[in-house]
Order: structure tokens, then C-alpha cells, then sequence
């Protein structure tokens, strides 16, 4: 019985070994291709850059433009006076 468990746990070890090596072996590649390719990946982490800031760019000018579209739709005049609108008002506050 007690092997079983060994078993399982020893498994499991060798699981998560084999994961760290490989995650090992990757980042070391990637170093060397750093090492051996600056100009490559700093060209890509320069595009990156570019299309994330070009999408908050284009994000804010939505917002901007949407912002715009409310103040225009609330600037007519349509809040001074509304249809079938009852205000009701309790002076005794619940009592």
C-alpha cells in the first residue's frame, strides 16, 4: 500500500522536473537568440509597443468621441421636461 502512494508521488516529482528543465532550456535559448539577434528582437518589442499604444490610442478616441455623442444628446433641452413623470414627496420621511 505505502509503495502505491510512493509511486504516485514519485511520479508527480518527475512530472514537474521534466517541467522545469524544459522551462529551463527555453529560456536559455531565448537568451542565446538575444545574445546572437539584438537587433531582431528589439525591432519586435518596438512593434509590440507601436500596436499596443496605437490600440489605446484609438480606445481613447472612442471614448472621446462617445463622451462627445452624451453631452450632445443631453445639451437639447430634454431634461427639463419629461412625459407621464410623477415626483412624489413624503414629509413624514417614513413615519
Amino acid at each position: 500500500m505505502f509503495r502505491f502512494y510512493a509511486n504516485a508521488i514519485s511520479q508527480a516529482s518527475r512530472g514537474i522536473a521534466k517541467g522545469i528543465f524544459t522551462t529551463g532550456l527555453l529560456l536559455v535559448g531565448f537568451g542565446i537568440l538575444i545574445l546572437v539577434l539584438p537587433a531582431l528582437f528589439a525591432m519586435l518589442a518596438a512593434a509590440v509597443f507601436f500596436i499596443v499604444g496605437a490600440g489605446c490610442v484609438g480606445t481613447a478616441v472612442k471614448i472621446f468621441l462617445a463622451q462627445k455623442q452624451i453631452n450632445k444628446i443631453n445639451s437639447d433641452g430634454s431634461e427639463d421636461y419629461r412625459e407621464n413623470v410623477r415626483i412624489h414627496i413624503e414629509d413624514d420621511y417614513g413615519e
